[in-house]
């Protein structure tokens, strides 16, 4: 399909459609083999002929954040006065400004500027489920929670993967001044956003880190914790199994065996070096917080 406008025009076109007599001015045989095969984000600026700049890429603008493969792709080629796109459903953007546009490439950067809107309107919803983790780290810090902590900077890390090739499209627009003698207004507002997106995940980025440290620092502190129970733990039970293994052998000539009162001296003797160890860990503070329960929503007491 071709829109033409005034000063400009938009062929959009499918895989299916290109074909050599289709190749952009009578260049770039290079883009029409990036787009029959590539699967990729790829950028190339050119100088044509007649001195014109033009700009040729490919760009992963949708991505699933579960399978690697599910992905949408759209290619296309760029000068003052022709924009051609293959396979981009436009369909999600608001492009009623279109025909305003003075040439191809503000027409692009308003493309480019719809984009990071809706970008941006799905990054408030990562925000969201964040904000939601960081109190749940809080609320009850488990094995689960950290699961999701590294499933969020996946998730992140997904994002940034989207947002440095449109990133690298700004630039290069900027490298070859293909902005210049349009609506200078455009091209502010699309790389304003653009740099909002970088500069929300960058913060969140920082969150997210924070919060693997603070699961570090917890799981550490409990995993001290735990041995230190199990140490104290066995030091106490220490007199019951010396004790037990003592009166249990098998010796023919053990005197507490014929007393009267043998049964309750053992016991007495084992609970008192028992108590006597417990008092000896707790004076010098070795048994810490041990015995004291967890309070709720709490990280270490």
């Amino acid at each position: 399909m071709e829109k033409v406008f005034e000063k400009w025009k938009w062929i959009q076109l499918n895989k299916n459609e290109i074909t050599s007599s289709t190749k952009p001015d009578g260049h770039s045989h290079v883009w029409l083999e990036r787009v029959r095969k590539n699967k990729s984000n790829c950028l190339r600026v050119e100088v044509l002929e007649n001195g014109k700049k033009a700009l040729h890429a490919s760009l992963i603008y949708r991505q699933s954040f579960v399978k690697e493969q599910d992905y949408n792709i759209f290619h296309f080629y760029l000068t003052t006065d022709k924009w051609i796109t293959v396979d981009l459903d436009v369909s999600p953007f608001d492009l009623k400004r279109m025909d305003q546009m003075e040439n191809a490439v503000n027409g692009f950067l308003l493309f480019l500027g719809e984009l990071m809107n809706e970008m941006l309107a799905e990054i408030d919803q990562f925000e969201e489920s964040l904000k939601t983790l960081i109190w749940s780290v809080r609320k009850r810090n488990e094995t689960r929670i950290l699961e999701l902590v590294y499933r969020q900077r996946h998730e992140l890390l997904v994002w940034k993967n989207l947002l440095i090739p449109i990133k690298e499209l700004k630039m290069a627009i900027e490298e070859v001044k293909l902005h210049e003698g349009g609506d200078s207004e455009i091209f502010h507002c699309t790389g304003k956003r653009i740099e909002r997106a970088f500069v929300l995940l960058n913060e969140y980025e920082h969150e997210l880190d924070s919060m693997i440290n603070l699961e570090e620092v917890i799981s550490s502190h409990r995993g001290n914790e735990i041995m230190k129970t199990l140490t104290v733990i066995t030091t106490i039970f220490t007199p019951i199994m010396a004790f037990g293994a003592l009166w249990g052998m098998n010796f023919k000539y053990m005197p507490e065996l014929g007393w009267k009162y043998g049964y309750p001296f053992s016991i007495i003797i084992t609970v008192v070096f028992t108590l006597l160890l417990y008092g000896y860990l707790k004076i010098k503070g070795w048994t810490g917080d041990l015995l004291k329960g967890k309070r709720k929503g709490s990280f270490f007491k």
